[in-house]
């Protein structure tokens, strides 16, 4: 899920009615496997000691680490044995309701391009890199699969009573940049940190950004940045509680969050668990690896 526009109105030609295209795997060259390598390799140099180890174990269960970019045929098999999940590819971002269908049914949209060599550190829209290296392993866990599904039913819902927006605040805090604990530090679990090597540091050990407790509501309130490192990160304290919190009925939730401005970036209310009252130095340098 995104705030950036799909590319297509319907599905182009070559795609299924639900958007989904062949993998083509062999069609795949040397360089974009190399370059699936060289992400792993630079990955694996920082996240030991910072990703959860949900996320680990989720890595070693799917054995991402051979052979370039992942064959879903041989990959699907082994995630569809631990939770129902698989993964299909789509010809770049869909639109929100076929989004949530794939993931009410259990199924992974990922893009099938990887980025190019010159585009290791940054890339605008989500490629197969991020979208299996960052999110597959985590549906290896039960809970996290269920919570995915879950997300995925409440997204119609949430569209017809124009809360969207807030939906998609808790996708982008959990999901994409999630924080968790764990032997009581702060682990990464969320897609967008464990996939990029820079704010994979950032985002536990720059002194700049707030670290604060997950609560559901005030997450769904909370402006985000799509273009940069986050200014604030939301912990979790295990994903059962992630699971536990966003089963419940969102009605009543919606009604109290209806017509509510939604909370700045930076802000830190004084009833927030505080893990981290960050400087917000980097942004106010104006972001993008600012020195």
């Amino acid at each position: 899920m995104s705030d950036f526009e799909h590319v297509f109105d319907k599905p182009p030609e070559g795609a299924a009615d639900d958007w989904t295209i062949p993998q083509d795997w062999v069609a795949y060259t040397d360089v974009e496997h190399q370059t699936w390598d060289t992400l792993y390799a630079r990955q694996m140099k920082v996240l030991p000691g910072r990703a959860a180890e949900v996320f680990l174990d989720g890595l070693k269960a799917l054995d991402l680490s051979t052979g370039g970019i992942p064959d879903f045929a041989v990959m699907n098999p082994k995630l569809q044995a631990l939770t129902g999940w698989t993964v299909v590819c789509v010809p770049g971002l869909v639109p929100d309701e076929v989004f949530f269908d794939h993931l009410a049914n259990r199924r992974f949209p990922s893009g099938q391009f990887i980025r190019r060599p010159d585009q290791l550190d940054y890339l605008q829209e989500p490629d197969i890199f991020h979208d299996v290296f960052g999110h597959v392993p985590m549906l290896t866990n039960p809970d996290f699969a269920a919570y995915m599904e879950a997300y995925g039913k409440g997204g119609q819902r949430a569209a017809s009573l124009g809360m969207l927006p807030n939906l998609a605040r808790l996708y982008w805090y959990t999901v994409e940049f999630g924080l968790m604990k764990e032997d009581d530090e702060l682990r990464i679990y969320g897609a967008g940190i464990v996939s990029s090597a820079t704010e994979s540091v950032f985002s536990l050990d720059d002194p700049s950004p707030n670290r604060l407790g997950f609560d559901l509501e005030r997450v769904m309130k909370t402006l985000y940045r799509i273009d940069d490192f986050q200014q604030v990160y939301f912990v979790v304290d295990t994903i059962e509680q992630l699971k536990r919190e966003t089963l419940q009925d969102f009605g009543p939730i919606y009604d109290r969050l209806a017509g509510l401005e939604p909370i700045p970036i930076e802000t830190i209310l004084a009833t927030d668990v505080v893990y981290t009252d960050g400087t917000q130095a980097y942004a106010s340098k104006g972001g993008r690896f600012a020195a």
